[in-house]
């Protein structure tokens, strides 16, 4: 299975930002314009762009919609959205404008009866992610503010979902996002192995080139790289060269 990087846009107040373990109060706001690094990443051979209105997740409703706008149209890539996008007529306008996929999470996690009538409407079909976000194995939402005991867990969730039609899984253990500690390969790996039908994306805590080798032994479709890019601990054009070579023995 390739394995597409997925260098991350987050936006907050039209600013490109990343947040520590998910924590809107511990962010760092990076001086560069959004259509500008996404032009970089495409120079070097991405083909995929991770945009996450951080505004939208918290608030419930889309907040960036023109800067996402601007770089699904200029920015040379597929652009996967998420972030504050609980509605049909959202999901209808964003890809109306071009967006390749659609990220859900929030609602998808709360209201999984709706959430499963999207995934097998003709007019979603194949292009609904789930959002999977986790603090020690349960889900998160609400931009990362809400989970508690009463939460399910990523594997009630994967069990769930793993004969569905989603276009993929976008898996994040948000103790390891925004660190640059290291990737969680083993939670991942675990997730991997209950949805074999379905692309896993990984996200969270990649820092450099080391740990996308270790990423590369999983059966998974992507990985997402977001401060490690901004902090100049992983050279873009390098992951993609290496993601893009053969791939080791045994993947």
């Amino acid at each position: 299975m390739p394995i597409d990087l997925y260098p991350a846009i987050d936006l907050r107040g039209g600013r490109v930002v990343r947040l520590l373990r998910g924590d809107y109060l511990q962010q760092t706001v990076y001086d560069v314009e959004p259509l500008d690094i996404a032009r970089r990443f495409s120079d070097v051979g991405c083909q995929w762009l991770h945009v996450v209105d951080l505004d939208g997740a918290k608030d419930g409703r889309p907040v960036n919609l023109g800067i996402i706008e601007n770089l699904i149209a200029r920015s040379g890539m597929q652009v996967q959205v998420g972030g504050g996008i609980r509605t049909e007529e959202v999901l209808e306008y964003l890809l109306a404008v071009g967006a390749a996929r659609i990220i859900l999470g929030t609602r998808a996690v709360h209201d999984f009866e709706w959430f499963e009538k999207i995934v097998n409407d003709v007019r979603f079909r194949g292009r609904i992610s789930l959002g999977l976000d986790a603090r020690d194995g349960v889900a998160a939402t609400h931009g990362w503010t809400s989970s508690n005991t009463k939460s399910m867990t990523v594997a009630q969730i994967a069990s769930m979902v793993s004969d569905w039609p989603l276009a993929a899984i976008n898996y994040t253990d948000i103790t390891r996002d925004g660190t640059l500690a290291g990737p969680n390969v083993q939670a991942t790996a675990e997730l991997a192995s209950l949805v074999p039908n379905i692309p896993v994306i990984h996200s969270g805590g990649v820092a450099t080139i080391a740990d996308i080798e270790l990423l590369m032994h999983l059966p998974i479709a992507g990985i997402i790289v977001g401060r490690a890019i901004y902090e100049a601990t992983l050279n873009v054009a390098d992951a993609v060269k290496l993601l893009a070579a053969p791939a080791p023995p045994g993947h």
